[in-house]
């Protein structure tokens, strides 16, 4: 993997590159639509290509080795073959799942021990595990196995869980150099960094990461429950530190205001379920603010769903959206879906552009507000 740092905004830390995997190149600041289970849901391949314009997808450790299970995938030659995406895939660890899992997990020195949320049946998930689950699933960037520390944790519960994601770090990288990738091409491990709140421990945990001088860095453990100033904090403290000729991951993040706002703060790589979830429960994001497409006020709003969109959902009347959501028909959850996930790629499409451009800070600020609006 390579990752070529194009320019950097005169009046901020946002980037502009591009990140070049065996699957195609990816041009950064990006955001990556979440396919936990193999898909993005809702949504076919051929709209995220053409459509949506996603450059890449996320799968989730966790979920793809509860079901469908790694025979399965193995033997469909990874999960690229498998869902019929030829783009670049990242998947998470697994560790946040393993966090959300809450009293049914253990963790140890070993790992991490849980029941599975489909039928309660125990399994283990190890630092070296979890690698040879990735190298299975086949994503081009997976991620080391960590502990996803609670936004509200004590410094003395921070600093032990930062030290044991440091500690399986180690052994991910040895599970990872001794190992080969299983269908020709090249896999690139990212550690992530934890710390809680704290800059100390984020500085620490940083310089320990960039020991392993890896193909990018992620940053985990934001956005579970700290107060957004403190997120954007932790962000700048860890970006100050990274180096520059690598991608940053933000892991996570979050709405287009937390999106625009950590590309000022020197962040490349996003992932959130929110465009998709959201999408669902009839929530949608534009570029003049927030519509909540339950809301009476749009039964007979026969105007398009978003003039300025770019998505061919777009075309959809509000009134008839708002009729679908109410009736929990799946066409509803599918427009929305769709509409979120273009804007939220037209946004850091068009962040890249404004980058490149120098005219970044002065759209961020004026986006920022029209985000906050709610129509």
């Amino acid at each position: 993997m390579n990752f070529e740092l194009i320019t950097v905004s005169t009046n901020s830390r946002a980037r502009a590159g591009v990140l070049t995997t065996g699957h195609g190149k990816i041009e950064t600041p990006i955001f990556m639509p979440v396919g936990t289970a193999g898909t993005v849901k809702g949504i076919h391949t051929r709209d995220l290509k053409e459509d949506i314009k996603a450059q890449i997808i996320l799968g989730n450790t966790y979920h793809l080795y509860l079901r469908p299970g790694m025979d399965v995938i193995e033997k469909a030659g990874g999960l690229h073959k498998f869902n019929g995406w030829d783009k670049p895939i990242l998947t998470d660890s697994g560790g946040f799942q393993v966090f959300s899992l809450g009293d049914i997990r253990k963790l140890s020195e070993l790992g991490a021990k849980f029941q599975s949320h489909i039928d309660g049946s125990y399994h283990q998930f190890t630092p070296e595990g979890v690698i040879d689950i990735q190298r299975t699933i086949g994503a081009d960037i997976i991620m080391a196995f960590d502990e996803c520390t609670p936004g509200d944790a004590d410094y003395d519960y921070a600093r032990k869980s930062m030290e044991l994601t440091l500690r399986w770090l180690d052994r991910c990288f040895e599970q990872f150099n001794k190992t080969e990738p299983k269908y020709g091409y090249q896999q690139s491990l990212f550690p992530i960094v934890q710390g809680s709140t704290y800059a100390d421990l984020r500085r620490k945990a940083v310089a320990q990461v960039k020991t392993f001088d890896a193909h990018g860095y992620a940053i985990g453990g934001l956005a579970v429950g700290e107060k957004e100033d403190v997120m954007y904090e932790m962000t700048e403290v860890v970006t100050a530190d990274l180096p520059e000729n690598r991608p940053r991951y933000l892991m996570g993040v979050g709405t287009p205001e937390n999106i625009l706002e950590s590309i000022d703060r020197g962040v490349d790589m996003f992932d959130c379920v929110m465009p998709s979830r959201n999408g669902r429960n009839g929530m949608l994001f534009t570029a003049n603010g927030k519509i909540n497409i339950r809301n009476k006020k749009w039964e007979n709003d026969h105007s398009p769903i978003d003039e300025n969109g770019t998505s061919f959902v777009d075309s959809y009347s509000k009134a008839y959206l708002r009729h679908l959501i109410i009736s929990n028909e799946m066409l509803g959850a599918q427009i929305a879906t769709q509409h979120n996930l273009a804007f939220y790629l037209w946004l850091v499409q068009t962040a890249r552009q404004k980058i490149m451009d120098g005219s970044f800070s002065l759209w961020k600020n004026e986006m920022a507000t029209r985000l906050k609006h709610r129509l």
